[in-house]
């Protein structure tokens, strides 16, 4: 990732739209985690919130348009109105990080990355990571490649009829649907601690929506918030 030099606070460009709400909720996470009592203490956001960028699994999975070029003209966008640093708020959409990193003389951000390294970092004692995540995140490795560089071996649903109950429940909330889909990807995670996960990794930025802290028997990490944090680390005057 590109330095970055620490005199005042950043501007944090947020390439977002994949979903619309996924980067509200990453908005909302950045606010929450911030320690502030005024306005002015919080971070600048410029968010390009770009429904129309191309849908990624069908780009993987169907040899769609590649959303690359598209995020990396937004990246480009984003630097020129005054950003210092970049975020994408999406876990899949990281497959086309390259795009964006290339585009750009400003650091981007690497979610899926924090995410693993702040599960190596707050649980050494981990060896087995459940992973609920899109079916094209799934197929790519997205997680897998990056969790295996750490020695630590994933979990993902047992069954193809798994992984889709998990694909269809993203789709829900992305539908504006919670309780249904709340309630399927919590069951599939109480099958990933049954088969052995010491972590949840809630590796879609829609399950991190519904599927919280607390509600299972082991730690849940929200790579969204990981990513919140590391913005407001970054962004704040030091």
């Amino acid at each position: 990732m590109k330095g970055i030099e620490a005199k005042e606070d950043k501007v944090i460009g947020i390439i977002g739209g994949m979903g619309p709400e996924a980067t509200v909720d990453l908005f909302l996470k950045i606010i929450q985690n911030t320690e502030a009592t005024t306005d002015q203490e919080h971070l600048r956001l410029l968010i390009d919130s770009n429904g129309k960028i191309p849908d990624r699994i069908e780009a993987i999975f169907n040899n769609g348009e590649n959303p690359g070029p598209v995020m990396a003209e937004m990246a480009r966008n984003l630097e020129k109105g005054g950003a210092d640093l970049l975020a994408i708020a999406c876990n899949t959409a990281h497959y086309f990080y390259s795009f964006v990193e290339k585009a750009v003389n400003i650091p981007v951000l690497h979610m899926p990355k924090l995410a693993v390294e702040q599960i190596c970092n707050l649980y050494p004692e981990t060896k087995k990571i459940g992973l609920l995540a899109t079916t094209a995140a799934v197929k790519i490795g997205l997680y897998q490649n990056i969790i295996a560089g750490y020695g630590c071996e994933v979990i993902i649903p047992a069954t193809d009829e798994q992984q889709a109950r998990v694909q269809n429940s993203i789709y829900q909330i992305k539908a504006g649907l919670k309780a249904e889909p709340e309630r399927t990807v919590k069951e599939v995670a109480e099958n990933l601690i049954l088969a052995g996960a010491d972590v949840i990794l809630t590796g879609c930025t829609e399950i991190s929506m519904v599927l919280k802290e607390g509600s299972l028997s082991v730690p849940v990490i929200d790579p969204t918030i990981v990513l919140a944090k590391e913005i407001i680390a970054l962004g704040k005057a030091k």
